[in-house]
């Protein structure tokens, strides 16, 4: 939710410019998912009024298709730092101590790489689909690499929230949501 409560780092002080600077990304690109949603929400209304009224907006499908796309991989970051993600806990939640810390740095890790792919893989879907002028087969003809620069964006801002995490993890001055069951 945007607006919604980002657990600060501990060292996060007030005047801290590089926290503030993440924390203002990660809310921005939640904000912006909100906008995305209502977007949605406009293209669907449009459709149905559209119906109704017995005219026809062509491309609303693929535009309420593409805000939808845009808001879910711009939330990602927030929802990541705002200890929303689902965390399957079996294993580590019942480890405490330097075993928990080092499963936690190795899990963090192994999300820093995807996460790091994922933005990477996405970047090059857009440059690819600039470079091969590909379009959508709606009736509305755009250029899928305008769309698809929101999900780069989503992964890119999901990989700087993840590496954050991670840094913050190694540093030990990562902060635990209240739902984490950590044992120490």
């Amino acid at each position: 939710m945007p607006g919604g409560r980002i657990i600060p780092a501990p060292e996060a002080l007030p005047g801290s410019g590089m926290r503030k600077f993440l924390d203002t990304l990660y809310i921005g690109a939640a904000w912006l998912a909100a906008l995305f949603m209502i977007g949605v929400l406009a293209m669907v209304l449009l459709s149905i009024v559209s119906r109704v009224a017995g005219f026809h907006v062509p491309g609303t499908d693929a535009y309420a298709g593409y805000a939808m796309a845009g808001a879910g991989f711009l939330a990602l970051a927030h929802t990541l730092k705002s200890g929303e993600h689902i965390r399957v806990t079996l294993v580590i939640g019942r480890l405490s101590g330097r075993a928990r810390r080092a499963l936690e740095i190795w899990a963090l890790g192994v999300a820093a790489l995807l996460s790091g792919l994922l933005a990477f893989y996405a970047w090059r879907l857009v440059w690819q689909s600039h470079q091969f002028n590909d379009v959508s087969m709606s009736s509305d003809a755009t250029p899928l690499w305008i769309p698809q620069l929101l999900m780069g964006t989503g992964c890119t801002v999901l990989f700087i929230a993840v590496m954050d995490e991670w840094i913050l993890e190694m540093l030990g001055r990562r902060r635990h949501t209240a739902g984490d069951t950590r044992h120490e």
